[in-house]
């Protein structure tokens, strides 16, 4: 008696696969449901415009007095000295960070799949919290590159001389990829994302993001005015993307205030109840 019931997980598996895939795309398009969604939809509105109007102010005032200056004290690129940023800045490459972020997601669906009860269920809840995490960084990372492609300004010294107003929109390559950073974008974003899951960590987190901002100024990738966009945009998708996860209570609550809180890491009596039927079928 005890080997079909052995044998009869591994016979399911790849339909356990399927359904945790499936479970895992379908809750991100469900129709939102949070009673609180409009608070919270209008606070997201609030910062928003604040962020784009105050980061506007900084952008401009950094293009007009700052961003000619600074390049111009910063080490000639290419300098051999300057090899450990170079490594340090690709840990706020975006590919880097979504193909990590992937490899997590589909390792943990093979994991769950094997799993049942309440140790799927936690697995699971962890997983919503990667896709947050992944879709922050992704959302933040396409918003950046249309950016990119319609402002179309030239990085630092293309065209031979530190001209900071140099811009041919719609121009299309990477010479003229500077506003915003792709690296300050992604960091900031999953900055912001890792702390509105953990808190705790928010000091780690923006220490990081900052150090990756200054990385791209130091190898002369990118004008101040460009990883001071880079990090509102950053901060700005993954702000949407916690509204879009929190409206259809995934990993996060809403306040009456329309304040958008983590969800407690442990699972709820309603999970558990949820877990254990899970499991008996």
């Amino acid at each position: 008696m005890r080997a079909p019931a052995d044998s009869a997980p591994r016979a399911g598996y790849p339909a356990q696969v399927l359904a945790v895939t499936r479970r895992g795309l379908a809750q991100l398009v469900r129709s939102p449901s949070h009673s609180r969604r409009a608070e919270a939809a209008r606070k997201l509105a609030r910062h928003s415009l604040w962020l784009a109007v105050a980061g506007s102010i900084a952008i401009i005032a950094l293009m007009v007095t700052f961003d000619q200056t600074e390049i111009q004290l910063m080490p000639p690129r290419g300098t051999p000295s300057l090899w450990p940023i170079r490594i340090l800045t690709d840990f706020g490459k975006d590919e880097y960070l979504l193909s990590v972020l992937g490899a997590a997601l589909v390792v943990l669906a093979f994991v769950a799949a094997g799993l049942h009860g309440t140790r799927r269920a936690l697995l699971l809840g962890f997983g919503t919290r990667l896709q947050f995490l992944f879709l922050s960084v992704a959302v933040s990372a396409l918003v950046t590159e249309i950016l990119k492609y319609v402002i179309g300004r030239g990085r630092p010294f293309v065209g031979g001389t530190p001209n900071p107003f140099n811009f041919v929109p719609f121009e299309g390559t990477g010479a003229y990829a500077s506003l915003p950073s792709g690296h300050a974008v992604a960091a900031f974003a999953l900055a912001f994302a890792v702390s509105s899951l953990w808190p705790r960590l928010r000091a780690f987190m923006f220490t990081y993001a900052i150090v990756i901002l200054l990385t791209r100024l130091v190898l002369l990738a990118h004008h101040p005015s460009d990883v001071v966009a880079g990090a509102l945009v950053g901060t700005a998708g993954a702000m949407a993307v916690r509204y879009w996860f929190a409206a259809r209570r995934l990993g996060f609550a809403i306040r009456s205030d329309g304040t958008i809180v983590p969800l407690p890491g442990r699972v709820s009596n309603r999970l558990k109840k949820v877990a254990r039927g899970a499991s008996a079928t």
